[in-house]
């Protein structure tokens, strides 16, 4: 076993602060890959915790959440993506076509079934339902809407009985730019067998009409969830504000 003297433990933590210090010039950094430090270890422990082996993900844009979940987690059970925009959809059926577990659909969930006008933004992915607020624009200015795309709309309850059964241990990912709790509210009845979500949650108005972190917190309460997990996401360059957090929930168990 290598025992370090206190001058050789100096030399090597000064040989790593250097190092991090060189990743960190060029936009990099270097985290410990473990549970207690990296999202993606943690969010990994949990899908292996909890035994899941279906995933639901709503607001898939090109399937960067997939990749996330085959390539760096290695979770290798099935997959159901939603997708409305149809220039996303196209990139999204492309990557899932010789996914046999991965089913892709070109159609939005919220609470209710029908037809909607949803805004396209020039980065794609912060496109919505809702309009955007200035706080949004400031700190992203690509995030800017350029048009708009008709699209359909079914709630989860409706169609979960064709992407799962009594059996699966089911998480879902929430990504829809603000229309978060519309797509809780048409899955009231489906919850109930989903025992992991990920959603994302604002700090300050993104998006007009969308429920903030406090009140999500409460809502998600509600629904019989708990919080047991944050992980950073949007935030402000010019002002280090952090605008958007992804939260991760677990059920609680019935009393």
């Amino acid at each position: 076993m290598l025992i370090l003297n206190s001058n050789s433990k100096t030399k090597m933590t000064n040989l790593k602060n250097f190092i991090k210090k060189i990743f960190r010039k060029f936009g990099y950094d270097l985290v410990r890959y473990r549970p207690d430090s990296h999202p993606v270890a943690r969010l990994a422990r949990l899908i292996k915790f909890y035994q899941i082996d279906n995933i639901i993900d709503v607001g898939a844009n090109t399937g960067q959440f997939v990749s996330l979940l085959r390539d760096q987690i290695g979770y290798s059970g099935k997959i159901n993506s939603f997708e409305p925009l149809s220039s996303a959809f196209k990139i999204l059926e492309i990557k899932a076509r010789n996914d046999q577990l991965w089913t892709v659909y070109n159609y939005a969930l919220g609470d209710f079934t029908g037809e909607a006008e949803i805004n396209i933004s020039e980065n794609s992915y912060s496109s919505s339902l809702l309009n955007m607020m200035q706080a949004h624009l400031y700190a992203a200015p690509n995030s800017k809407y350029i048009s708009k795309e008709n699209i359909t709309i079914k709630t989860l309850d409706s169609i979960f009985i064709n992407i799962a059964s009594s059996q699966d241990k089911i998480f879902m990912k929430i990504d829809t730019q603000g229309f978060e709790s519309k797509v809780l509210k048409g899955a009231e009845n489906s919850l109930k067998k989903i025992l992991l979500i990920q959603l994302e949650m604002s700090l300050v108005s993104l998006y007009e009409g969308e429920i903030l972190f406090e009140d999500m917190l409460g809502l998600m309460k509600g629904y019989g969830y708990r919080l047991v997990g944050l992980v950073p996401g949007f935030a402000d360059l010019s002002t280090g504000h952090l605008l958007q957090v992804d939260g991760i929930f677990s059920r609680e168990p019935s009393p």
